[in-house]
């Protein structure tokens, strides 16, 4: 299946234009929502200890957050669809709002955990609807649209850690009050600024995802997103316990990471895809995010190799992002959007027992977490490589810029 996608070079794209009010209420709030993937990690420790909880129960964050985000998957189709756009919008944010805000000012780990599943709920439901929005809404055509998109995603994962370190600095509750002000000036901005767009012709179905899993090729790449989340969830809800440094430290790593993963999801992993194929560096990216993995986990009472793994793990992860949910896009003759609600369901739901399982493990040896990250990020490799058949059309052809719903699916991928 070819995939139609919108040069994002040329005159008409290259020169500035200027955007909605509207446009720029989403892309703030979409930063806001990507920050909460890496907010945490700076605060971690600081939670477990102030808290008297154990990794396993701190890293349970992770887990219910994943979790319900997964399961989630499955119906914002359904009430996008139903409701439209901007209501969609408006409940995420507003469910952010108020669970960010319980979560800071809870008394127990029990109570942070069952927290960021609501906020797990809320973040499902604005991503999901975030970016057909812009696209509706922007001017300059949709590959600008996509761009800022994709610059908002990149900013939003590089500077969670970064603001999640500072306010941690100053007390573990601040990064999730600071995350619920933010939402709530982003969901006014919205209220003031955002039209309403018209609803899908034809609602959702909430069965779509389910049959769409019964193609092959849709279920091998999920598969291998299952596995290899494994070794990507064990990286950013265990390792912050193994560094043992300030929130300031913390954050700055992770800003580090994020980085990274930015600049090789948007712009080294199209220049590798033309250059090998797509499953080549899918295969190429994991195998060597499993070696980094490895490389930590045998050196993992050594800080500066765990800190320059975690860094340098950010280009692999990077790649694979992206050329997996192109993957995703091509391979099943299902609409895109129901192949990424699919997929994320089960790299979700299925992944969710990962952060939980590394904090478990690593209260027995410290170095367990990552060779157990490494094995399933392999298995993934192992997978892939198995099924490649599946995927081999993807290699005919010359790839190109993203379409709005694979600029989605990275948005799902990611977080």
């Amino acid at each position: 299946m070819s995939v139609t996608r919108p040069a994002i070079d040329g005159p008409a794209n290259t020169r500035e234009t200027k955007q909605p009010k509207s446009v720029w209420a989403v892309a703030f709030a979409s930063v806001i929502a990507f920050m909460g993937i890496g907010l945490v990690d700076p605060i971690l420790k600081p939670i477990g200890e102030q808290l008297h909880a154990s990794p396993s129960q701190v890293t349970l964050l992770f887990t219910s957050y994943m979790l319900v985000t997964g399961l989630a998957m499955l119906i914002t189709g359904v009430i996008s669809s139903r409701f439209g756009a901007k209501k969609t919008l408006l409940a995420g944010l507003a469910i952010i709002v108020v669970f960010a805000a319980l979560a800071g000012g809870s008394g127990t780990v029990s109570q942070i955990v069952g927290f960021r599943a609501g906020w797990g709920l809320g973040n499902a439901l604005f991503i999901a609807t975030a970016l057909a929005t812009i696209v509706g809404a922007a001017s300059g055509g949709t590959a600008r649209a996509i761009i800022l998109y994709e610059a908002a995603l990149g900013i939003g994962i590089a500077t969670g850690p970064l603001v999640g370190g500072f306010l941690g600095h100053f007390s573990w509750r601040a990064p999730f009050f600071g995350v619920s002000v933010l939402m709530a000036i982003a969901f006014i901005a919205l209220v003031a600024l955002l039209p309403e767009a018209p609803k899908p012709a034809r609602p959702t179905s909430i069965t779509a995802p389910f049959k769409a899993l019964a193609y092959p090729g849709l279920l091998l790449v999920s598969v291998t997103a299952l596995l290899y989340n494994y070794g990507f969830f064990t990286l950013l809800a265990y390792t912050p316990f193994p560094l043992n440094m300030g929130t300031y430290s913390i954050g700055f790593i992770f800003f580090g990471w994020g980085l990274l993963l930015a600049f090789s999801s948007v712009f080294l992993a199209p220049k590798l895809q033309r250059a090998f194929g797509t499953v080549r560096m899918m295969a190429l990216s994991l195998a060597l995010f499993a070696v980094d993995l490895g490389v930590m986990a045998a050196f993992a009472d050594h800080k500066p190799v765990l800190v320059i793994g975690t860094v340098i793990s950010g280009l692999f992860l990077g790649v694979n992002n992206t050329l997996i949910t192109e993957a995703v896009m091509e391979s099943a003759p299902v609409e895109r959007a129901t192949a990424s609600a699919a997929y994320s369901f089960v790299r979700f739901a299925g992944g969710a027992a990962a952060p939980y399982l590394a904090g478990k493990l690593g209260e027995h040896h410290m170095a367990l977490p990552f060779w157990v990250g490494a094995a399933c990020t392999a298995a993934a490799v192992v997978v892939l490589v198995s099924g490649r058949s599946l995927l081999a059309h993807m290699d005919t052809r010359a790839p190109g810029a993203h379409t709005p719903a694979e600029a989605q699916a990275i948005t799902l991928g990611e977080d």
